[in-house]
């Protein structure tokens, strides 16, 4: 029996269908095809969809001491509640994966990254932002010690540093060139002023900021 190749012809040749009629056909046979095979999940999910999984909460956390209330799913994470219902923006959401630092905020004092912590979760703690740190703006010495040091750039990793830094000179008030560098790894900026950061918590820490 001879091929297709080998006749010059195409399936379909002697039912008198075209090359182009017949991919016309089989083309728009397969778009509907998959239109319906495509719209069908679709289609059955809207027709009984409904929410699963537990609602809304009432919370109360303390943020820089105060007691704070919000309603949050209790998927949320303690970063999206202070950045929303809570509106305390100062931690960044950059890697929202534990990472970059730049959501890190107190609690204890201990620092961590809020991104990686359920709001429902932090009840019951003490927790401070960068927006407790920088009440006094004029006198604070470690804010002071940024500024003249020229640790910040851009600013999204700063509050993260700021914070991280509090913590740091909180449990050792004089620390190493080298202690720093520890204690400020769990921060990265991508403007790479780490030598200035470093700097500033150094000379704070000279200062009597503990």
């Amino acid at each position: 029996m001879s091929s297709p190749k080998e006749t010059g012809k195409h399936p379909g040749a002697e039912a008198g269908v075209s090359r182009r009629g017949f991919l016309e056909v089989t083309g728009v046979g397969g778009a509907v095809v998959g239109t319906v095979v495509l719209d069908q999940p679709a289609q059955a999910q809207g027709a009984g969809a409904r929410a699963l999984g537990p609602g809304a909460v009432p919370i109360t956390l303390n943020v820089n001491g105060k007691a704070l209330k919000a309603t949050v799913e209790p998927r949320m994470t303690l970063l999206d509640t202070l950045r929303g219902p809570l509106d305390h923006t100062g931690a960044k959401r950059v890697c929202d994966r534990g990472t970059c630092g730049a959501c890190t905020v107190m609690m204890d004092g201990k620092s961590v990254y809020a991104c990686t912590i359920l709001a429902i979760d932090a009840q019951g703690t003490k927790i401070e932002t960068v927006e407790g740190l920088t009440a006094d703006l004029k006198n604070d010495v470690l804010i002071n010690a940024f500024v003249e040091h020229d640790a910040e750039q851009c600013g999204y990793c700063t509050p993260g540093f700021m914070v991280a830094a509090k913590a740091l000179l909180k449990e050792n008030p004089r620390p190493t060139f080298a202690e720093v560098e520890a204690g400020l790894s769990g921060n990265l900026c991508r403007c790479g002023t780490y030598v200035g950061l470093r700097k500033a918590v150094l000379e704070a820490a000279q200062k009597g900021r503990a």
